[in-house]
Formats: C-alpha cells, structure tokens, sequence
C-alpha cells in the first residue's frame, strides 16, 4: 500500500479532526504531567514517614494499654499501703482531740473495708498473671515490628522507584514506538478458522484473482476481491486488494476505501493496530472525522499502546453520539468503564449504553455493513471480552456470551477453553453454570 497522508503525530491529528482540543487546555495537561512527575519523586521518603507514623502510633496504643494493664496488678499493694496511712492518720486525729471517737471509728470502718477489697483484688489470678503478661506483651509488640519491616525487606520492594505519571508515559511511547510492522505482526498472527466455501464459489475466486492480476488498474475488480477474501478470512490478501484500490483510484479513493482497509490490515494481524493500520485510520478521519470505525479503532490503538486517558478522550464522545446499534456501541459499553478506571477518571455510563454487551444481538447490528467489516468488527469486540474475562472475571452471563460467541465464529477450540475456564470461575455459582452449560450445548460443545 502507497504511502497514506502526511506523517503527523496521531494525538495531535486525532485532537485537530475529531476532538478540536485548543492549545491552551492541551498545555496545562502538560503542567500537570510535570507536577506529577515532580511528587513521584518525593513519593520513597514520604512512603517511610507515613509508615513510621503508623507503626509508632499503633505500638504507643498497644504499650498504653499494657502499661495499664501493670498499673493494675501493682494498685493491690499501693492501695493496702495507703489505707495503712490513712489509719494511722486517723489514730493522731484521735489522739490529738481534733476528731471526734464515733467520727473515727465510721472512717476506721470504711478505711478498713477498703483494706479489704484492696487485698482481693491483689490475690486474684488475673492480678497475679498481669505482670507476666505485661512482659510477654512487650516482647510481642517488638517482635511483631520487627518482623513486619523484615517481611517488608524480604517480599517487599523497598529500593524499587515509584513509577511517576512521566515514566509511564515514556514507557507507552516506547510500546507504541516499537509496534510490529503489518508484516510482521501477521507472520505472528495465529492463522485464521477455515472457512467453508462452495467449490464454484472458489472456482470463481480463483478467476476473480487471475483477471486482476491481468488487470491491476481494475477498481471494480479489485474491490470485488477484497471484499471476497476477507469473507473467506483471508485478511491478509484482503488488505493488499484495498491497498491496490487505493493505489488505483488515487486522490479520489473515500474513506470507506481507507476504513476497510484498515480493518482489513487489524485483523489479518490478529487484532493489533500496526503502524501501517494507523495510517489509514488517520487517513480515513482526515476525510470523514466522524467515521465511527476509525474513531473505535484509534481508541483501541491508545489502548493497547498503555494510553488509556486517550482511548477514553477518543472513545467516550463516540459512545456519547452514537446510535445504540451502532456496531461499535457493544464494545465501548464494556471497555469504557475499564479505561476509565486505568486513566483514573470517575465515569458511570449512561443507563441505555451500560445494558448493550456484546451479544448475539449486538453483532446482527452489523449486518449492514460489509463481511469484511462485520467479521472484522465481531473479532475485535469478541476479542475485547475474551481478554477481560480471563484477566479480571466477570458474571456468567458474560462467560456464556463468549462462548456462544466463539461459537458463532467458528473458533471451537477457543470455546472449549473458555468454557474450562468459566466452570473454573463459576464453581461456586449453581445458576451461572447452568447458563454457562447452555451455552456450550448451543454452541456444539459435548461435555
């Protein structure tokens, strides 16, 4: 494929044609990446003051209480000690004729019942195990903050640096500068599922291939065979047709031209956004910015590059303006909420696009587009749920969506695995077994 558009970074093309972002608010998001940046490198010594406040907090606590706690078992004796005081006081009082003798034997008595209650409370077990228990508490408080900052030392990462919001960005630049080629990435794409076709339809393939070959300026021709190998799930030769059909109609091929080729060239590398793939989508935007594939596709690219603040900037005003069948409604409701939370922005979806999901209905949503783009377009969205499942879960009816889509598909041994892995995660979830086995029975699946 002939070289597409001017090179122009795609942030700054994506904010031109899609979002209109002015200079000044792209500035100060700048501002505050240095900010940040500057409070991560603060962020190891504050981490040691705040966890020496706590731990010196927690332990005065704990000693308190057991200081407290000795304070009890030594107030037996202290007390006999001071009632003792306290008769002999009373003896002088008497002696001297400063009190009266019924006021001192009432105040005898009580001193002497007091004495009493003293010397109980000192022969108790719990009084005479106090002390002992104080030292033993000592030496656990001492031990347990040794052995948490050894813990720390010996399964924590006490020298590894903070990874400040400008150390993150510089790795996502390096991800998205070091994307395979279109080449490579599908010499690694897995091959497609075989698809089965009539043999006169083959047959007339076959001629199909040979007349543009004859006829390399054939846009009609050209255009028919794109179409025809992506419906087969050749994406590869599908990609190259496109590429010749641009070529050929020059400065007058559309965006729907750029559009399918990009599609075209994202799945035949099993779903990665090439650098060769993200010149069309820019290509595609730079003639129709409101393409709603090529906004998707942008978004996913930011996506996979370790940039979720951007696949949000870009994918939350499509969600927000599309029609709730739009194909790529269903898989913008699911990852939505997802780069939100990787970008650390607060979002709820709206009420009408958190019920879409990637469905059996989702995908007949498609049916006006293209085979090329509705295979394409099925791939990516069953691929989005496939990924999130395995890593982070979900419900079982999420489970039996994948299966059920995996099965429409084609790709039976992805379903099987699936499958394993959703009885695995819905052990303990009688009902969403239930669901996740009917599913697989639809599918074809035999347990």
């Amino acid at each position: 494929m002939r070289q597409i558009g001017a090179k122009c970074d795609i942030m700054g093309c994506l904010r031109q044609i899609v979002l209109g972002e002015p200079a000044p608010l792209f500035a100060s998001r700048v501002w505050a990446y240095l900010m940040v940046s500057i409070g991560g490198a603060m962020a190891g010594i504050w981490f040691w003051v705040v966890a020496g406040a706590i731990g010196f907090a927690v332990s005065a606590f704990l000693l308190r209480a057991l200081a407290r706690g000795g304070d009890v078992a030594a107030a037996g004796p202290m007390a006999l000690e001071l009632y003792r005081g306290q008769l002999a006081e009373v003896e002088r009082d008497l002696a001297k004729g400063t009190l009266q003798p019924s006021e001192a034997e009432r105040l005898r008595t009580e001193v002497q019942r007091r004495m009493l209650e003293a010397a109980k409370a000192t022969e108790t077990p719990a009084a005479q195990a106090s002390g002992l228990g104080q030292g033993f508490g000592f030496a656990a408080i001492i031990a347990a903050l040794a052995g948490a900052v050894a813990l720390y030392f010996t399964l924590g990462a006490p020298d590894y640096p903070d990874l400040p919001l400008s150390k993150r960005l510089v790795l996502a630049a390096q991800v998205y500068d070091s994307r395979p080629s279109q080449a490579e990435a599908e010499a690694a794409a897995p091959p497609p599922a075989p698809v089965q076709a009539d043999p006169e339809f083959l047959a007339l393939i076959e001629q199909l291939r040979a007349t543009v070959i004859a006829r390399p300026s054939d846009v009609q021709g050209l255009t028919l065979l794109a179409r025809n190998e992506a419906q087969l799930g050749n994406f590869a030769a599908s990609s190259r047709a496109y590429g010749a059909v641009i070529a050929a109609k020059g400065d007058a091929a559309s965006a729907e031209d750029y559009s399918a080729a990009a599609q075209a060239m994202i799945a035949a590398a099993g779903g990665i956004i090439t650098p060769q793939a993200e010149a069309a989508l820019m290509q595609t935007l730079k003639l129709d910015p409101q393409n709603g594939l090529a906004r998707y596709f942008a978004g996913l690219m930011f996506a996979q590059t370790g940039r979720p603040d951007r696949a949000f900037e870009v994918w939350e005003p499509l969600a927000r303006t599309s029609a709730a069948d739009a194909p790529w409604s269903a898989p913008l409701a699911a990852l939505l909420p997802e780069v939100a939370a990787a970008a650390g922005i607060s979002y709820t979806a709206p009420a009408d696009l958190a019920q879409l999901g990637p469905d059996a209905a989702d995908m007949a949503a498609a049916a006006d587009m293209t085979s090329d783009e509705q295979r394409t377009m099925i791939n990516t969205m069953v691929t989005g749920l496939e990924a999130r499942l395995f890593e982070a879960g979900g419900t079982g009816e999420e489970w039996a969506r994948l299966i059920t889509s995996l099965g429409v598909l084609g790709e039976m041994p992805r379903a099987e695995v699936a499958l394993r892995a959703a009885r695995a995660a819905m052990a303990a979830d009688p009902a969403a077994l239930q669901l996740i086995d009917a599913a697989a029975a639809k599918t074809g699946i035999t347990p």
